[in-house]
Order: C-alpha cells, then sequence, then structure tokens
C-alpha cells in the first residue's frame, strides 16, 4: 500500500478528530480545545496520507535535545499492519538523531508490546527505571 508521510502543519480537526475516533480514544476528543491546542503546541506533528486520506499520525513533545516523548501514535483500524505506524516512529526518531530518550507510555497488551519491541523499545524496568505518571479528572 502506497502512503505519504509528511509534516503535519495545520490542523484539520475533522480528520483528526475521525482518526481519534476510530481508534477508540474519545477521552481525547471530549476535549476539543485542548486537543487542538496540544496539537498546535507540539513539538513534532507528522501525518501518513493514503492519497488524500489521513490514515495516521504522530505527536511528539519535548525538548528536542535530550527528550522528545511521543505522545500520540494513531494508525486508522483499516490500515494497521501495514507499516504505517513504524514508518511515523522511525519518522521521529531519524528527525531527532541525538535525543537520548526517546520515550511513550501504551497500553500493555501483548500486540502494543510486541509493537514496541520490534521497534527497538525496552520498558522502563528493563532500563532500570521506573515510570509514574498521576492522571488527573478535569
Amino acid at each position: 500500500m502506497e502512503y505519504t508521510i509528511m509534516e503535519y502543519t495545520g490542523y484539520g480537526r475533522e480528520e483528526l478528530l475521525d482518526l481519534y475516533r476510530q481508534v477508540g480514544w474519545t477521552a481525547y476528543t471530549d476535549r476539543l480545545d485542548t486537543l487542538e491546542r496540544a496539537w498546535r503546541n507540539s513539538l513534532l506533528t507528522l501525518g501518513a496520507y493514503a492519497g488524500d486520506k489521513l490514515v495516521g499520525a504522530v505527536r511528539a513533545v519535548g525538548d528536542g535535545e535530550s527528550v522528545v516523548f511521543v505522545q500520540a501514535l494513531l494508525v486508522h483500524p483499516a490500515y494497521q499492519r501495514r507499516g504505517i505506524g513504524g514508518a511515523l516512529l522511525r519518522a521521529v526518531e531519524a528527525r531527532y538523531p541525538r535525543v537520548r530518550q526517546l520515550e511513550l507510555l501504551t497500553d500493555d497488551t501483548p500486540d502494543t508490546v510486541a509493537f514496541y519491541r520490534a521497534l527497538g523499545f525496552l520498558s522502563a524496568e528493563e532500563l532500570g527505571c521506573r515510570a509514574f505518571l498521576k492522571l488527573r479528572q478535569l
């Protein structure tokens, strides 16, 4: 399947909402203004297009020098398992080749673990680290 990855410099509300809904991330779509500001204020946003359809996207935050955090990686279910997610992550890595820490937080399912391991990611525990987070109900 042919797809193109490019910087996602604008904010296409409807196409991003469709992508979030398709992957079931509705917690993010409940506060549309917050979601838009988050995308616009990100360090890097990339989109994967099949023709003119947005089929995948990645959003990274951080300083771009010592740490980059992949906050969102979304691939439309109809386009999953075609290399799009991996290509989006490799594009982020290529953009910041000297960053020491490329981090992300994801669901703990066999499929997601296998996906990220195949791309060279290790769990924090395997690196002698522990991750902490605090979720706030806003």
